[in-house]
């Protein structure tokens, strides 16, 4: 006869204790779930919006601190409150040029080669201007002293054929050294970091650097033999885009030159210098504070404070482009710009 006191069955047959909760704690533990439930809503919405932004592409040829006030406006989220998502991708002037006549690109942030685009008959226009003179260094080794002791040296440029080739020509020129005859200048693709790997491995005498390759170029015990900004002066960056999307697409154009405008106006206010310093070692890094404080201390000297640059200096642009592409017939400032955006812009910011 089976045992009738089964022990496993009389543990099996005990209750659960059931949580009795109090009705305050029951409409807490309610209010939390809701507050969850509300929060994960509201998430899916900055989601939902954040997917709706439309993509824009932004061409720069090199990653310096000359092109701070698209970081700045990109890292503020002012391109956001356009409506934009700015995707910056590296990309030499020239090419960029094509690529924005494609669709491929939307905009060109090296004005210098939508200048040179335009010079050359192809329908693109320069919007704005963020830089009013270059921002190069020539640095040499610490033997050269002055410019003059150049002559019979080798020069690091710029890629083939690029505007900072074509003004390292124009600055040797007004030191009196002959760019054919009395210098190897040898134009060099790459960044900067590669530029003066080539100065510290002796394969040339001198280079043309950017901030902060220039600093980190003295660090190293370089000479500065001259800034570029000091001898010319001419709008280096800002950015351009095809006559196509200035007919198809004008609002975008005005929401990105205004969101551009903020980021300049954000830079110029030094209230923000410990947020425009961490922009700077974030974008350039590895990047020391000091050596982030004394970059930002050299762009100020030449970027723009509302877009726009003297017509005089456009046009030194478009003549040094003119000669050093063939182009006899004259060019005006008109053919190569549209400023009618960036007016509009600065009214609305107060900058006019």
């Amino acid at each position: 006869m089976p045992d009738s006191h089964n022990p496993v069955e009389g543990k099996c047959k005990k209750q659960v204790p059931t949580l009795r909760l109090s009705p305050n704690a029951f409409f807490s533990a309610a209010r939390i779930i809701c507050g969850l439930l509300l929060a994960l809503f509201l998430l899916s919405v900055h989601a939902h919006a954040q997917s709706g932004l439309k993509k824009v592409r932004l061409a720069l040829p090199t990653k310096t601190v000359s092109f701070l006030a698209f970081y700045a406006a990109l890292h503020k989220g002012f391109y956001k409150d356009e409506g934009i998502e700015l995707e910056p991708i590296i990309m030499q002037p020239a090419l960029a040029s094509t690529a924005v006549l494609t669709g491929d690109i939307d905009y060109n942030g090296a004005v210098t080669g939508v200048i040179g685009a335009a010079v050359r008959d192809r329908p693109m226009k320069a919007v704005l201007f963020t830089v009013a003179r270059p921002l190069q260094y020539l640095m040499s080794k610490k033997e050269i002293k002055e410019p003059r002791e150049l002559k019979g040296k080798k020069i690091a440029g710029s890629s083939p054929g690029g505007t900072v080739t074509f003004l390292t020509v124009l600055v040797l020129k007004r030191l009196g050294l002959d760019p054919e005859r009395d210098v190897l200048l040898n134009p060099m693709g790459g960044t900067g970091a590669s530029r003066l790997a080539s100065l510290e491995s002796g394969v040339v005498d001198a280079v043309i650097l950017e901030s902060p390759d220039n600093i980190a170029a003295q660090q190293r015990g370089f000479h500065e033999l001259l800034f570029f900004g000091d001898l010319v002066e001419f709008p280096q960056n800002g950015f351009g885009t095809s006559e196509k999307k200035i007919r198809e697409n004008p609002e975008e154009i005005f929401k990105m030159i205004r969101a551009t405008l903020r980021g300049l106006m954000f830079i110029w206010d030094k209230k923000n210098q410990d947020q425009v310093l961490d922009i700077i070692m974030k974008e350039m890094k590895p990047i020391s504070a000091a050596m982030a404080k004394e970059s930002l201390g050299q762009v100020m000297r030449v970027i723009t404070k509302d877009g726009s640059v003297k017509p005089d200096s456009i046009q030194v642009l478009i003549d040094l482009v003119r000669e050093n592409t063939k182009v006899t017939r004259p060019v005006p400032v008109s053919q190569v710009t549209d400023f009618s955006f960036l007016e509009k812009a600065q009214r609305e910011l107060g900058l006019r």
